[in-house]
């Protein structure tokens, strides 16, 4: 089994920064595929952004690529998802998963979710 908590949502006005974190127990988070999705009001969840169990490479959703970047510390069974240049339609609720799997770019391929973080963007 692994937990998977997120933190480090909140409030922020657009062009701003967060740096949201998912914390990894139950096992060592370098032995599973991470990654973020999020979930706006009245709409599916989507993917974001994941790193490969294989390779460490990262994949990102277009619509935030070149403004976040997605990172990992195997030490300190961590993930990390950089937010930059936020926009207000980043505003949703943001989700760590893990998979035994390779990658998580398809949120059915998750086993594991963390509770979601809220990201708030103001215009």
């Amino acid at each position: 089994q692994v937990q998977l908590v997120e933190s480090g949502g909140g409030l922020v006005q657009a062009g701003g920064s967060l740096r949201l974190s998912c914390a990894a127990s139950g096992r060592a988070n370098s032995n599973y595929a991470m990654g973020w999705f999020r979930q706006a009001p009245g709409k599916e969840r989507e993917f974001v952004a994941a790193i490969s169990r294989i390779t460490g490479n990262t994949y990102y959703a277009n619509s935030v690529k070149g403004r976040f970047t997605i990172s990992r510390d195997s030490a300190k069974n961590t993930m990390y998802l950089q937010m930059n240049s936020l926009k207000p339609e980043d505003t949703a609720v943001y989700y760590c998963a893990a998979s035994s799997g390779v990658l998580v770019t398809i949120k059915t391929d998750c086993d594991y979710w963390g509770q979601g973080t809220q990201v708030t963007v103001s215009s």
